[in-house]
């Protein structure tokens, strides 16, 4: 992550959902607000898809279906549990994420967690793009080499004794497996009833899967942003169990899509089947 702004996979994941609003029929994602935070019209998406200008992670059709399945699935989740009680929701690594400012809950609290920079950033991108923070939104930052999570969401206002849905997506793959380990450790903690949506990194099984992992690793690594956990279902539904975890719901990248009516342009990538949605509730 770049000191003064959001990572460039935040930064490709925000101009995916954008994109997608205007070339994806059907939609399986609808967020009005993407484009706008971003500076941009939809004929100026247009335009840069048709100029080459969009990474790869956005003009590929699959890859785009994915990051918008994944929000969708996260504020389905969101509003089942909110239909149940929930009047919390902890967006961790936020990005650029547009759920707090699309918020159609009027008494569901929005707690958006980011390192600093990326917050700081995002909250001028929504100043010059005239979009504005509802009253239930509040922003945590929270630099995780000198912070805790825990301390700085109480003194944000969150309750920890209460009912909460965490949401984290595409963070999990960037940190270490104990992280990943002690972040579900403190969700787990949670004093009411609690639920977690997380993507992440399947294992590979395969040589073709292997190949791909290798590939997507280097890549990723050459922008500074090295790939650092994969877990197998089996192993994650384990360790979700013994934090007290039950009603797992876990999902590849093609079966995510599909069940959000995504409609592919062929076969579906090989790297979408070891990217896995996963729901679990305590």
């Amino acid at each position: 992550m770049e000191n003064d702004g959001p990572s460039r996979t935040a930064l490709a994941t925000a101009y995916a959902r954008a994109y997608h609003q205007v070339v994806d029929r059907p939609q399986v994602f609808t967020d009005p607000l993407a484009a706008r935070l971003l500076g941009h019209t939809e004929e100026d998406l247009l335009e840069l898809g048709r100029a080459g200008r969009l990474s790869d992670a956005v003009t590929n059709r699959h890859r785009r279906l994915f990051f918008a399945a994944r929000a969708r699935f996260a504020e389905d989740t969101v509003a089942a549990a909110v239909a149940g009680g929930v009047r919390q929701v902890v967006v961790l690594g936020a990005g650029l994420d547009t759920f707090a400012y699309r918020n159609p809950h009027r008494d569901l609290r929005v707690f958006e967690v980011d390192h600093p920079a990326t917050q700081a950033w995002k909250r001028e991108r929504l100043a010059v793009a005239g979009i504005s923070s509802p009253e239930t939104v509040t922003f945590v930052p929270v630099d995780f080499e000198t912070q805790a999570l825990a301390t700085e969401l109480e003194s944000a206002g969150f309750s920890r004794a209460g009912s909460a849905v965490f949401v984290w997506l595409g963070v999990v793959y960037y940190l270490t497996p104990d992280a990943v380990r002690a972040t579900l450790a403190y969700i787990a903690g949670q004093g009411g009833a609690v639920e977690v949506v997380f993507d992440y990194l399947r294992s590979a099984v395969t040589e073709e899967e292997r190949v791909h992992e290798r590939a997507r690793a280097d890549r990723l690594a050459g922008i500074g942003e090295p790939l650092s956990s994969y877990f197998s279902p089996d192993g994650i539904a384990a360790e979700l169990a013994a934090l007290g975890f039950t009603g797992v719901e876990d999902c590849s990248g093609p079966d995510l899509i599909a069940g959000c009516g995504g409609v592919f342009d062929g076969p579906p990538l090989p790297a979408l089947h070891v990217l896995r949605m996963l729901r679990a509730s305590r």
